[in-house]
């Protein structure tokens, strides 16, 4: 089932999402946050479903927000903005509040929100080609999903500002190197290895699994909350920057002349 650029599929006690809009390198919309978060509510409740997969269709996991819906504009832009930060404040407390085990399965780049999700998730795995980047600055943003909190807690405090201050991209050898993930497979192996192994672990006992996540998850939760309440204020506020509007510009100058 696809809805909104989301594609849901149950494979055993595997719940799949995958990020289904090739055409757009993957990226997300509010819809598309709607969804993810309607998604991850439910299967809270599921009893079947032990794993959470999260990846993308084709070349890209996800090239983040989808800013053509900014662009676009709204005639209550105040209105618009508001309720899209609300909509994706509650997706990212959907994945933080998730009791099943989340694997972020990134198969190839993952950019802006994808970057920061794989960080909220329990574990990381991302193919060869893949790379991790946060172009918050670039674009007059700030960091956002607990980035603020989570980049500098993995990585140290010194890559994590490369990466949100300075939008440095972090290859996948980086990105296992300074713990973002925590396995590298080569995309040809997925089919092969990488599901046999999900579809292994799928068979743990499943409240023992819960609970010693929730074990893990409870000395940072309060901690991700607050980050994410205090990001959130500040990306409603920059939205309305002329230093925001002059990099949005700037970013569909840059993609109108990649398509020359």
């Amino acid at each position: 089932m696809t809805v909104s650029g989301i594609d849901v599929e149950i494979r055993d006690k595997v719940l799949l999402i995958t990020f289904d809009r090739p055409e757009k390198l993957n990226s997300i919309d509010r819809k598309g946050y709607q969804a993810l978060g309607l998604v991850l509510r439910k299967v809270a409740k599921d009893d079947s479903v032990t794993i959470v997969v999260i990846t993308g269709k084709g070349n890209f996991f996800t090239s983040g927000n989808d800013l053509s819906q900014v662009m676009d504009g709204a005639s209550d832009f105040e209105t618009h903005i508001k309720e899209a930060n609300d909509i994706f404040k509650e997706m990212v407390s959907a994945l933080i509040e998730c009791p099943k085990l989340t694997l972020a399965l990134v198969n190839g780049p993952c950019i802006g929100i994808g970057a920061t999700l794989a960080a909220l998730c329990d574990i990381v795995w991302c193919s060869s080609n893949a790379y991790f980047s946060t172009p918050f600055t670039k674009l007059g943003l700030v960091p956002e999903a607990c980035s603020s909190y989570l980049f500098p807690s993995i990585l140290g405090r010194s890559k994590a500002n490369e990466m949100l201050l300075l939008s440095q991209k972090l290859s996948a050898q980086e990105a296992y190197n300074f713990n973002f993930v925590s396995k590298v497979f080569e995309s040809n192996t997925l089919d092969s290895h990488i599901w046999p192994t999900i579809r292994e672990l799928s068979e743990l006992p499943p409240c023992s699994l819960q609970i010693s996540k929730s074990l893990v998850r409870m000395h940072e939760k309060d901690t991700l909350f607050r980050a994410l309440n205090a990001e959130s204020e500040e990306l409603y506020k920059r939205f309305s920057t002329e230093e925001f509007a002059n990099a949005l510009i700037a970013f569909a100058s840059r993609k109108n002349k990649s398509k020359l």
